[in-house]
């Protein structure tokens, strides 16, 4: 191995991915690499790869064309998600070197102990039952938030899921060790730690502790302004979740709330572990106590068997739900799920247009909660300029504001007043005096 050999990451798919590659990143630098940009020449490339994106074969081979034409005679190591379901697959993309699954990602220091090019590639994937163990991993690099892994894996069936097939049985960290790395984050100056995993409220401890117990002990946490919930099943999100967040000092008002379905038959074909009653019930839990609340929904369009009616069902559901925005996907098929086996699959183009209908829904469900808050005063974690010239940054319940640049805004949280909507779906807002906290 080259003295001081350089190694770029490039990561796919989820924010449990991103805490995944700042800790082997991390790994990789107690091994004397050092870390550069992805667009730099770099003697290894690291690619994170997810199974939920629709064209995880195509992105990848994408990533490694742009490796190899940054450096034809880099070692490329393709780990993650994709790496587990399909690595056979992966090893016939040209010039990857190494592909690693869910078991053995995080030893990759140990296999870039030798990082020449290979004749043919080493692959180590082994079967998914073996990832059982907890490995802790946060992010850094950003400094105005971290994003903090405190489970992996699910235990759940949907139909439609690749996810257990690629990261295993769900298991979690301790209360202990989680809250000693918001520690370690906050000491390096990170004021927002967004919680993460696969399923992140079946977080249980062999002491019976639960997620309520986790978020309780990180709300004393110095340091840290704000703590997000990355997304919440709507079956395990409780009264006494949702009563705390509504009183905490530091986890803000914004909740992520996956739907997939308005249908109850098409949630029933999916496999969800709730039906629309009680999904409604939770939206009106949290605004009883939390008006100003920002609720993001995901979607799945174009299932297998969604009818129309069904379709219009789930459209109506979503336009009279007070909720603030949409993230909308078209089903797509995945080899061995159950839902290959549901009939009547429904056209791509049919898909395509219901995904089109429920992204402009979005908009209007996220155009209407701005203005909500438009003439208000709310506090703002900016974050860094754009080409604009001009800083961003987020309130605590979600809503993208800018104003013009001032470098000693920059990570700090400042009280605003919200003006009015651009064109870019964003709050122009000016700083009030004095407010820097």
């Amino acid at each position: 191995m080259n003295p001081d050999p350089t190694v770029a990451f490039h990561t796919l798919g989820c924010k449990l991915n991103f805490a995944e590659s700042s800790a082997i990143g991390r790994q990789l630098r107690k091994n004397g690499f050092i870390k550069t940009d992805f667009e730099s020449k770099a003697d290894v490339y690291v690619i994170n790869t997810c199974s939920v994106t629709e064209n995880a074969d195509r992105e990848c081979r994408a990533v490694v064309r742009k490796a190899l034409k940054n450096n034809p005679g880099a070692f490329i190591a393709v780990i993650g998600c994709y790496a587990q379901l399909k690595p056979e697959e992966i090893s016939n993309i040209d010039g990857v070197d190494l592909v690693l699954g869910a078991s053995e990602k995080f030893n990759l220091p140990y296999y870039l102990r030798e990082t020449s090019k290979k004749d043919r590639t080493e692959i180590h994937a082994c079967e998914v039952e073996a990832a059982h163990h907890f490995i802790a991993a946060y992010s850094t690099g950003d400094r105005t938030r971290s994003f903090l892994k405190v489970q992996d894996g699910c235990d759940y069936s949907c139909t439609y899921c690749t996810i257990p097939f690629a990261r295993g049985v769900s298991r979690s960290d301790s209360i202990e060790n989680v809250v000693t790395q918001a520690n370690e984050i906050a000491s390096q100056g990170i004021k927002e730690i967004v919680l993460t995993g696969v399923n992140i409220v079946d977080f249980r401890t062999v002491k019976g502790e639960n997620f309520l117990s986790l978020i309780k002990a990180l709300d004393e946490v110095e340091g840290i302004e704000r703590f997000r919930i990355s997304s919440i099943e709507p079956n395990l999100l409780t009264d006494e979740i949702i009563e705390f967040v509504s009183v905490s000092k530091r986890f803000v008002p914004h909740f992520h709330i996956p739907l997939q379905s308005g249908s109850d038959k098409v949630l029933k074909l999916m496999r969800r572990r709730y039906l629309r009653e009680l999904y409604v019930n939770r939206v009106e839990k949290i605004k009883s106590l939390m008006p100003h609340c920002c609720i993001g929904v995901d979607v799945i369009t174009g299932f297998p068997s969604e009818t129309e009616t069904d379709f219009q069902e789930t459209y109506r559901f979503l336009t009279d739900l007070d909720i603030s925005y949409l993230h909308v996907f078209t089903y797509s098929e995945r080899a061995g799920t159950e839902a290959l086996n549901i009939r009547d699959a429904v056209p791509v183009n049919e898909r395509r247009k219901r995904n089109k209908m429920l992204r402009i829904l979005s908009q209007k469900k996220l155009h209407h909660f701005y203005e909500l808050h438009v003439g208000k005063k709310s506090m703002v974690m900016f974050e860094t300029e754009n080409n604009s010239g001009m800083l961003h940054g987020y309130t605590d319940n979600y809503i993208k504001v800018k104003t013009a640049f001032d470098p000693a805004l920059i990570r700090q949280l400042a009280e605003v007043e919200l003006q009015s909507i651009d064109d870019d779906m964003e709050v122009v807002c000016s700083v009030t005096s004095d407010t820097l906290v």
